[in-house]
């Protein structure tokens, strides 16, 4: 039997720019198109997060359900959306409970969250991601009230062991996702060795994704597939196709088309969305 891979697309994420790369998406109707793309070159989940038409962060339940709408008129891939971010938790998972997706990524610790310029010798951004325990569970909760599976988002190991407490409550039920994102100042550093301690650390049952930012995505996908894990690309993450930034890709389809063409090079296949549904025990939609 082939052994398959579950291929995430990031679309837009919240900090990409026009100014950066100039195919990010903003409006719901651009998002869904990314959406299209990254589906029709091997991808069987797109992860979101709602930008107003001129590019800021949104949660906006509305801009959410446009969302949706729009990329369902296009084609089957699974929904994930964002919870990340500043601001209220209330306002943060509305559109968890209204517009109710598949997934929602959900990040499981704190963290210092920064980018350094070694050119400029300067922090270009440097604050404190802040995500208690207490928070945590209020998210959890929503997601199960909605019949929502967390995606849990950890930066580091401890992130990964925080799990423990909320099985013991009842927040989380196994088997689990995890998306071990790698290679952000102030998590743990994109290495292959860092990535195979990350999945020991997951229960046995569970299913995991490998994040790598920046110019460290592709050696990460690679480990990941070596690892027997799944990949998530995309816009978000990284804009290049190759890790030394010269050639940038015009589409999050790109991007997913060289993902899946490096899984095929190891022997994997990327999933459909029915089978990726299966791996990540998710209800049939509705």
């Amino acid at each position: 039997m082939q052994d398959k891979v579950i291929v995430t697309c990031a679309l837009t994420g919240v900090l990409a720019t026009r100014e950066q790369c100039p195919w990010v998406p903003y409006t719901p109707a651009e998002i869904a198109e990314e959406a299209r793309r990254a589906y029709e070159a091997g991808a069987a989940v797109v992860h979101i997060h709602a930008r107003t038409d001129e590019g800021g962060p949104t949660y906006e339940p509305a801009v959410f359900a446009a969302i949706r709408r729009e990329i369902e008129a296009r084609c089957p891939v699974i929904l994930n959306f964002s919870t990340g971010g500043i601001g209220s938790m209330e306002g943060r998972v509305a559109h968890i409970r209204e517009v109710k997706p598949a997934l929602g990524a959900l990040n499981m610790g704190s963290m210092n969250y920064a980018k350094y310029s070694a050119r400029r010798k300067e922090f270009v951004f440097d604050f404190v991601f802040e995500n208690t325990f207490k928070d945590i569970s209020y998210l959890l909760r929503v997601m199960k009230e909605a019949g929502v599976k967390p995606e849990l988002e950890c930066f580091d190991v401890g992130h990964t062991n925080s799990i423990w407490p909320l099985i013991d409550q009842g927040l989380l039920d196994r088997p689990l996702q995890f998306s071990f994102i790698m290679g952000v100042l102030g998590g743990i550093r994109a290495t292959a060795e860092n990535l195979a301690v990350q999945a020991r650390e997951a229960p046995p049952d569970s299913t995991w994704e490998v994040v790598g930012i920046s110019h460290q995505q592709w050696r990460m996908v690679g480990a990941a597939l070596s690892l027997g894990g799944n990949v998530r690309v995309g816009l978000e993450d990284n804009f290049y196709l190759d890790a030394q930034g010269a050639q940038m890709a015009k589409s999050n389809g790109d991007l997913v088309e060289k993902a899946v063409r490096m899984a095929r090079d190891t022997g994997r296949e990327p999933a459909t969305v029915a089978e990726a549904r299966a791996l990540l025990s998710l209800a049939a939609p509705w």
